[in-house]
């Protein structure tokens, strides 16, 4: 059950990643939803490794929401990248 609630928040965080994003955002949806449900399984597990926060704690969404914005900038440079070449 705990993998479906990292599933779920890691979709809002995703649209709100998106919705944070600066500039033009062309993916869709599905992408939206992917990048947010991987930032939230990377915060969550990276960040409770390091130490930084513990299960349950409200820095674990905001850590989401950061991962989720980094890898989303990431992709639009990857992006980005591979439509100019």
């Amino acid at each position: 059950m705990h993998i479906v609630w990292i599933i779920l928040i890691g979709f809002v965080v995703g649209l709100l990643a998106k919705m944070l994003t600066p500039g033009r955002d062309p993916s869709g949806f599905f992408i939206t939803a992917v990048i947010g449900i991987a930032g939230s399984l990377l915060a969550t597990y990276g960040g409770q490794a390091l130490g930084l926060y513990a299960a349950g704690e409200p820095a674990g969404f905001i850590g989401s929401v950061v991962g989720a914005i980094i890898l989303l900038a990431i992709y639009h440079l990857v992006r980005r990248n591979s439509l100019t070449t």
